[in-house]
C-alpha cells in the first residue's frame, strides 16, 4: 500500500534518526514545504565539539513540574534545533514549512519552530513534557498532529 506523504515522511525521519551520534535520544527531523524536503537533523553534537558516542554523555539531573526527577543528556542539539541551524546556515527560509519528528518538540524547539514561522508540526510520538510546547503552538496557530499516542520511552537511562 502507498503510504500517506506523512507516513512517507515520517519513515524518513526514522532514517535521519539513524545519524544520531547520543544513543540515548535517537531522534531525527525533516522539514518539508510543498512535499519537498527543505532540510533534516539529527541529534548531534555542534561542530568540533565531541559527540557522546566518542566521548560520553554529559548528563544533567532536572527536575518536572511534576517534581519527577530525570537524568538529560546535554551534550547534543535536537533534531529539531539542528534541521533548523541547517536551514539558516544555507539561507533557506522555512515560511510555511511542515516540521515532522520523532517525538513531540520540547519547549526550546517548540519556540524556534514558531520563530521560524513553521506552521504545521507532525511527530510519532508524544514527549512526557510537551504541555508547553502544546501551549505555544496552540498560541501560535501551528498545526500539531501525534500520529501514536503513546509517550516516547528512551532505551537507556
Amino acid at each position: 500500500m502507498r503510504p500517506s506523504w506523512d507516513e512517507y515522511f515520517l519513515g524518513l525521519v526514522r532514517e535521519v534518526a539513524k545519524r544520531a551520534t547520543c544513543d540515548r535520544g535517537m531522534s531525527g527531523c525533516l522539514i518539508v514545504r510543498d512535499k519537498r524536503i527543505i532540510c533534516t537533523g539529527y541529534v548531534g553534537s555542534p561542530p568540533g565539539s565531541p559527540h557522546c558516542d566518542e566521548a560520553g554523555h554529559l548528563l544533567k539531573t532536572v527536575m518536572d513540574d511534576d517534581g519527577q526527577v530525570s537524568q538529560h543528556c546535554v551534550r547534543t542539539i535536537h533534531a529539531e534545533q539542528n534541521a533548523i541551524c541547517q536551514a539558516a546556515r544555507h539561507g533557506t527560509a522555512l515560511d510555511g514549512a511542515t516540521l515532522y519528528c520523532t517525538m513531540e518538540p520540547c519547549r526550546t524547539c517548540a519556540m524556534l519552530i514558531v520563530s521560524v514561522g513553521i506552521t504545521r508540526v507532525v511527530a510519532e510520538r508524544m514527549y512526557h513534557a510537551a504541555q508547553d510546547s502544546r501551549e505555544i503552538f496552540r498560541a501560535a496557530g501551528v498545526e500539531l498532529t501525534v500520529v501514536t499516542p503513546e509517550v516516547q520511552r528512551y532505551d537507556r537511562q
